[in-house]
Formats: structure tokens, C-alpha cells, sequence
């Protein structure tokens, strides 16, 4: 017993001992700005990795959930942000499980690409001839496509064995380097187009299904650059599920999980300040004001993660008195207007008179001036998902994506009758537009930005990546741990030694 008491003593001791020592105690407070998925995945692993003596509070000026919402049509909530998640999204498929929600499977319907002028391919309910109709118009390009995107998720799937062993990376340009190396830096700089057509991908193929699924995921062509391109074909996928009830509950169960308190207010201005202790040395804290229905107000934080595009009209937050000053983030983000129509859809637009021999409940087009929207679809209610089964024809919930707001001349040619309309305007995605460059994820000392990774893809697990990777790094950074962090060659030194 005393030989084991005279180990600690020695083990208290040692020079490693005596620079953790130098460091300070666990932070006292952390700001996390922003509720979306990535605010309230930071806060949940910000909790995981700090434990429980540091106070997390959660800055949103809006409702939690962020850019994961429901819109309410004829008393039913439907989807209007995040919809869809993809089977190998182990971060949301984790929370769900961790939350005690349910996981629901998209349901499917036949699917009819149109150009304007004609539908290009048409699903059919018989497997096979979906094959012999792809094989036949596309040649061996699915199937080689499935394999390219198969490759590329492959690679990046690394990033969780990184993160189960608390790994992490001080950019987002060294995290994809070390997921994909040079392939993934050269699809940030090239378009998805330019990426394909390298990789032997015929015109036709990338004009008609590989534009339409751009058009639907992010509403924009084949100019956006190669990764976020293929992660939107990964999405194109079999085994794509959503949150029973709304996605938002992640959220929502995420803050709850984490113990974190939710201020209701608009964050303005972030500014550092340099403090005494009691014992004389000086404490470098962040002072964050912001706006609620009370005025006015703000609070000091050891560490501050900022969880919400820093786009003026998203975020439109003031940095005071940086040295060197945090850089400005003035790229745009891309408008997406989401329109819900409860009605009957005018099939004879799409070239179907006989309404009786129209079956499709999605509709995805390809890139041509004369279309004014990117997508339509039949849609589910969150509180019955999966139950599909509605012809097209029938009355139903319709979900269309477009640019601009649609006119009551163009739901007039869209729609034979419709009864109710409700649109959701949103910045949601970056308008990408390579090559892209990444803003940083350290802005400051203990200053955190996790929507960078969103230049290289846009969706609910990038979100839930790029929130585990700022906790651990504000973890590691706090105490000092260097080789936690942007080590090389990580992925073969953890196939050999763990």
C-alpha cells in the first residue's frame, strides 16, 4: 500500500505531471453559438469530453434545431430543412440511439427525370427492368458511379476511427488530407463535372442524373466542387432513413443530453479580455454580447465554439479587438426555396394527359432555363414516416425545391387543384463554386468555428463531425495535448497499433 502511495507521489511529480499542472483547471464556462445540429453536437461532446463541473450555455436566436425545422401543412409537420440521412452516418445514428428515438426509413416512390420537354428515364416498380433501362440509355456508368462514390465514402469513413480515439484537426484542409490525401484536395478545387468527366463519366450520364440529384440536394448544377458532389450521389443511395417525429429532436435531445442551458438571443459582437486571478497571473477570457427580448447584455467565457454560418445575413456577428483580426467570411450562401402544396398535381405539365398512367411521386430535372423549380416530391408527415402509398394523382403533400418563390401562375401550371400553400425561404447551403477553400476552424487562442467544414459538404453528419472534432480539438488545446492533434499518417499508425 505505501509502495503504491510512493508511485503516485513520483507519478504526481514528473515533469509531464508538472506541465499539466501549469495548464489551468477545467474552464469554468463555454459559449456554444448557435443551436442547429452542430451547436447541440458541440455542446453534447463539449459535456462528453470537459465533464460535468463546466457550465455550457447554448447562444440561438431562434428556435433550436437550426437549419433542421418542421413546417406544419393541414395539422400535420412536415420536413422543411435536413430531411434525409444516409445508413453509414454513424454520429446521427448513434444520437438517435443515445436519445431513445426512433430511426424511419424514407419511403420511395417511382422516380421520373425531366428535362423540360420529356421525362429521360423512368423509374419502373420492376427491378430489373430498371437495370436493363439503365444499362440500356447509361451504359455501365451507375454501376461504375456506385463504385467511385463507394471509394470516396470509404476513405472518408476514417474520420470516426479518428474521433473513437480522440484525434483531432486543426483545419479542415488537414482533415480531409488525412482522410483521402491529395484526391480529396483535388476534388475540393475542381467541379464535380470536371471531377466525373476525368473519371470517364459520359455527358449524358452527368446531364441527366448526376445534375438532377445537384439540383435536388444543394439547388445548384454540376459547377459545385467534386466532394460535395459526391457525397450528394452517396445520398442517391438505398437505406436512407429520417427521425420519427422530426429531425429537429436530435437537437433538441442533444441539448438535453448535454446539461447545457439555452439563452435566447442574438450573439452581436465576441471581443477577448484579459482578466486578473486572485493568485495575480492574468486569465484570457471571451467577452460575448448579445441581444434578447430583455436588451442588451453578455457574459465572459473561457471558451467560445460558433456553431452558425458567419455570413452577415445568417450570422452577422462583430469581432472586436482581435490581434490579428478574425478574417471576414464574405462567401455567399445559396437560397432554397421550399414550397408545400397540399393538392393535385397538372401531370399533363409533364407531358402525362391521361392522369391514370402517371405513377411518379418524385420528379428531379435536369438543367434548363425554362424550369423554375429543381425538384417536386410526395412527402410523409415526421409522425408517419415510411408510410407512403398514395398515387401522385391523389390529393397529397408536395415538396418542391426551387430558386425563387413560385407564382400563382406556376403552382397554376404545377397543380390541377390545390387547397393550401406554405413556403420556407432558407440560406442552407454554401454556393459552392470551386476551387473552395475552407475558412479555419481557430479563430482565436480558445475560439472555435465549425462551420467551415460546410465548403467542402453541407449536410446533418458533416455538421456532427465538425462539432466532435472542435471539442476535442478546444479539449486538447486546453490541456496541452500536441499529439492528439493533425497527426500525419494517423490512419496507418492506428490499423497497426490500436
Amino acid at each position: 500500500m505505501a509502495a503504491a502511495g510512493l508511485l503516485l507521489l513520483l507519478a504526481a511529480l514528473s515533469p509531464a505531471a508538472l506541465g499539466r499542472g501549469e495548464q489551468r483547471g477545467a474552464p469554468g464556462r463555454i459559449a456554444v453559438v448557435g443551436g442547429g445540429i452542430g451547436g447541440s453536437a458541440a455542446a453534447y461532446f463539449l459535456r462528453q469530453k470537459f465533464g460535468r463541473g463546466v457550465r455550457i450555455e447554448v447562444l440561438e436566436r431562434e428556435a433550436v434545431g437550426g437549419r433542421l425545422a418542421t413546417l406544419e401543412v393541414e395539422g400535420e409537420g412536415y420536413e422543411a430543412g435536413g430531411s434525409i440521412l444516409h445508413p453509414l452516418n454513424l454520429h446521427m445514428k448513434h444520437f438517435v440511439k443515445e436519445l431513445g428515438l426512433s430511426a424511419a426509413p424514407v419511403s420511395g416512390s417511382l422516380a421520373g427525370i425531366y428535362n423540360g420537354e420529356e421525362f429521360v428515364f423512368e423509374e419502373s416498380s420492376w427491378y430489373i427492368i430498371n437495370v436493363l433501362k439503365l444499362l440500356w440509355r447509361y451504359g455501365l456508368n451507375p454501376l461504375r458511379m456506385y463504385m467511385w462514390v463507394e471509394d470516396i465514402l470509404d476513405k472518408f469513413m476514417r474520420i470516426y476511427r479518428y474521433q473513437t480515439h480522440d484525434y483531432t484537426f486543426s483545419s479542415n484542409e488537414r482533415l480531409l488530407h488525412a482522410l483521402g490525401g491529395n484526391d480529396f484536395t483535388r476534388m475540393l478545387n475542381q467541379t464535380i463535372d470536371e471531377a466525373m468527366q476525368k473519371a470517364s463519366f459520359s455527358h449524358k450520364f452527368i446531364n441527366e442524373v448526376v445534375c438532377p440529384t445537384m439540383r435536388d440536394y444543394y439547388g445548384q448544377g454540376v459547377n459545385i466542387n467534386g466532394f460535395v458532389g459526391a457525397v450528394s450521389l452517396a445520398g442517391a443511395e438505398s437505406g436512407l432513413w429520417s427521425v420519427k417525429g422530426g429531425n429537429k429532436l436530435v437537437c433538441t435531445g442533444l441539448i438535453y443530453a448535454s446539461k447545457a442551458e439555452v439563452i435566447s438571443g442574438t450573439v452581436l459582437s465576441i471581443e477577448p479580455k484579459t482578466r486578473p486571478r486572485s493568485t495575480g497571473d492574468p486569465v484570457n477570457l471571451y467577452q460575448v454580447t448579445y441581444n434578447t427580448m430583455a436588451g442588451v447584455t453578455g457574459d465572459t467565457y473561457d471558451i467560445v465554439v460558433i456553431a452558425a454560418p458567419l455570413n452577415s445575413k445568417i450570422a452577422n456577428i462583430t469581432f472586436k479587438n482581435f490581434n490579428p483580426p478574425v478574417p471576414e467570411f464574405s462567401s455567399p450562401y445559396h437560397q432554397i426555396i421550399v414550397t408545400f402544396v397540399h393538392g393535385r398535381l397538372n401531370t399533363s405539365f409533364f407531358g402525362y394527359r391521361d392522369p391514370s398512367a402517371f405513377r411518379f411521386g418524385a420528379i428531379f430535372t435536369t438543367e434548363n432555363p425554362k424550369l423554375f423549380i429543381n425538384s417536386l416530391g410526395v412527402v410523409s408527415p415526421v409522425e408517419k414516416k415510411g408510410e407512403g402509398g398514395k398515387l401522385p394523382t391523389q390529393l397529397a403533400v408536395w415538396k418542391v425545391f426551387s430558386g425563387e418563390a413560385l407564382t400563382k401562375e406556376q403552382l397554376g401550371l404545377l397543380f390541377s387543384s390545390y387547397d393550401s400553400v406554405k413556403v420556407k425561404k432558407w440560406l442552407a447551403y454554401p454556393h459552392y463554386s470551386p476551387p473552395e477553400k475552407c475558412p479555419p476552424i481557430v479563430l482565436h487562442d480558445k475560439l472555435y468555428y465549425l462551420n467551415g467544414i460546410e465548403w467542402a459538404a453541407s449536410a446533418m453528419e458533416m455538421s456532427a463531425i465538425a462539432a466532435k472534432n472542435a471539442a476535442l480539438l478546444a479539449y486538447h488545446r486546453w490541456y496541452g495535448n500536441a499529439e492528439m492533434i493533425d497527426q500525419e499518417d494517423l490512419y496507418e499508425k492506428l490499423k497497426t497499433e490500436l
